[in-house]
């Protein structure tokens, strides 16, 4: 049976809506570090810290169709809560249109500007060539990429999450098989780990696509529609919190990289990679539960339907305390098995790497929460509340403690800042939940 928004969520009900859009996330950032594992084992470690270096630029500009998407769907959720199915239609017609043209000419420019953008991340020698290399060819496939972000929310909304979640399982298999066929087999190096990403994007973002382009069982189609600038700012606005998380996080980890390189050299940076990798993975849980859950907080919130509300944000917050405890203990216990799979080769980067991990799975006790409330004033059309909660949490506390505790504790200093930054950042997100309680009505 179908589970629609308008339903009451009982604890296997939430799950069985959710978990589509939590494996989605899952495998998007499974497949998203498979380049990392066949270019580090097969390739070298130059192209592995190559890759890790440009990423952070490819992830900006990829996150401006998370910030349509996210932003967006809220807005088509609430008109759809509303009873407005046309008015729906044209709102999500409008903005994947938008995205589309606009990832288009993203696109054309970043690829004439690599060169420069390399240079001024610190690339240079056989690190330049391998960033330029890499990140040409990602900007091939960058619509797709931007339009696989967009759908991951609208297809949530549109009362279809399996279909996503079987659309990244496709996009996830295109990628491992033609990393290793390209890499492994044919020996094409960064070329070949380059290319096979871009393949698995446009599959994740043509394939939707077409199908909201036909005649389809679910709420949403695209169509004729309007420019419609008012909807567009306001989508922007919306999204503009998760459209800052990528930006912050990148901008973070061009930090990272710098303080890395300057403390440890190229080693830093790998390491920093293998662990981002598995923080990635680990809070796209956090993630896929935010995004999976926004289109019913959405839903309920334009229906005016305040118990549901309240139902609604106690489970999530059960939810992430029990789910935040037992990711942390597993990121540490597994710290040196996970960290050998990548960089196993190298005995002083392995210790370096699975000590690192290790200090940084702490966070995951309390990002979480921070994660969540992010994602639900989103959901509840406050994008300014949303996005100075990640602002602060990123852009200015962890930030700051990049800067500042590497002078006091040097490498660890660099581990521990997520840790600081998340619980400072939650004192925030818990003052906004309690302040704007009675005006949305979740508690």
């Amino acid at each position: 049976m179908q589970i629609k928004l308008s339903d009451h969520f009982t604890y296997g009900r939430l799950f069985r809506f959710v978990l589509p859009s939590i494996m989605m996330m899952v495998f998007i950032s499974i497949y998203g570090v498979v380049d990392g594992l066949f270019v580090s084992n097969f390739v070298g470690k130059t192209q592995f810290a190559a890759i890790n270096l440009i990423m952070p630029v490819l992830m900006i500009l990829g996150a401006l169709g998370f910030m349509v998407g996210t932003g967006g769907s809220a807005i088509v959720a609430k008109t759809l809560g509303e009873g407005e199915h046309e008015k729906a239609n044209r709102y999500f017609s409008m903005l994947v249109y938008v995205v589309v043209g606009g990832g288009l000419a993203i696109s054309m420019l970043g690829f004439v500007f690599m060169p420069s953008i390399s240079r001024f991340l610190g690339a240079s020698g056989d690190l330049l060539e391998s960033c330029v290399l890499y990140g040409r060819i990602m900007m091939a496939s960058l619509t797709g990429f931007m339009l696989q972000n967009v759908f991951q929310a609208f297809l949530i909304t549109a009362e279809k999450p399996r279909m996503g979640l079987l659309i990244t399982v496709a996009a996830g298999c295109t990628n491992i098989v033609l990393d290793f066929l390209f890499i492994v087999v044919f020996h094409w190096g960064l070329a070949g780990a380059a290319i096979a990403t871009a393949m698995s994007e446009l599959v994740a973002g043509l394939v939707p696509l077409g199908y909201f382009l036909r005649e389809n069982t679910s709420l949403l189609r695209l169509g004729r529609t309007r420019f419609m600038g008012a909807i567009l700012l306001k989508t922007c606005i919306n999204g503009s919190s998760e459209l800052m998380t990528h930006i912050s996080m990148s901008i973070v980890t061009v930090l990272y990289n710098f303080q890395l390189m300057r403390l440890a050299g190229e080693n830093g940076i790998a390491a920093y990679g293998v662990i981002m990798y598995v923080h990635f993975i680990f809070a796209s849980i956090y993630l896929g539960y935010g995004v999976g859950c926004a289109p019913i907080f959405g839903f309920h919130y334009g229906a005016k339907n305040k118990c549901e509300l309240q139902n609604m944000f106690k489970k999530s917050f059960r939810i992430i305390a029990v789910v935040g405890l037992l990711l942390a203990i597993t990121a540490i216990s597994f710290a040196g098995p996970l960290a050998k799979l990548f960089v196993g080769y190298d005995q002083e980067l392995w210790q370096m790497t699975s000590h690192g991990l290790r200090v940084f799975s702490i966070a995951f006790l309390f990002s979480g929460f921070n994660t969540f409330g992010s994602a639900l004033f989103t959901a509840l059309s406050n994008g300014v509340v949303s996005a100075i909660i990640s602002f602060v949490r990123v852009m200015i506390f962890e930030v700051s403690a990049i800067i500042f505790l590497p002078i006091l504790f040097g490498l660890n200093g660099i581990w521990c800042s997520i840790i600081v930054a998340e619980v400072l950042a939650l004192g925030v997100t818990g003052s906004f939940i309690a302040a704007k309680r009675k005006r949305y009505g979740y508690l």
